[in-house]
């Protein structure tokens, strides 16, 4: 009888922990974060941005953010079709951020900052959209 007791409490705790540790995830299955690392404007404008925009606009994902990297730091910064996008992006509440190494070896950061990007070491927190869930589209 105390045998029994013990596996049934084993497998409610096992339960519990593994819906807790779900739990993230089931949250943010809702959210997409968008890798864009093209530097190549037709890119952005016709699939990057595109989509990104109306998945917000649209409804598609309840918060969209929109990663900056790489060469794509460079374009943002030199070419102001982008950056009209970017600000009509950021008006419909998708958050832009950038990678801090990438916008320093471009020598755009101070740039991207002025433009409302969050500009930081994105290491971290892309790991933990993948870690949390989101979905992610890498362009």
């Amino acid at each position: 009888m105390k045998r029994n007791f013990v596996l049934v409490l084993l497998t409610l705790l096992c339960s519990v922990a593994m819906a807790t540790n779900n739990k993230p995830m089931e949250e943010n299955k809702n959210k997409l974060a968008v890798l864009w690392t093209s530097g190549d404007p037709e890119v952005a404008e016709k699939m990057a941005f595109m989509y990104t925009y109306n998945a917000k606009t649209q409804g598609w994902f309840d918060e969209v953010v929109l990663i900056i990297w790489g060469p794509s730091a460079k374009l943002t910064a030199e070419n102001e079709m982008i950056q009209e996008y970017i600000k009509k992006m950021q008006e419909a509440g998708i958050k832009t951020e950038a990678c801090l190494y990438c916008a320093k070896m471009y020598e755009v950061d101070e740039k991207l900052a002025e433009l409302g990007v969050d500009v930081k070491g994105m290491g971290v927190p892309l790991s933990n959209y993948l870690k949390e869930g989101w979905k992610t589209l890498s362009l």
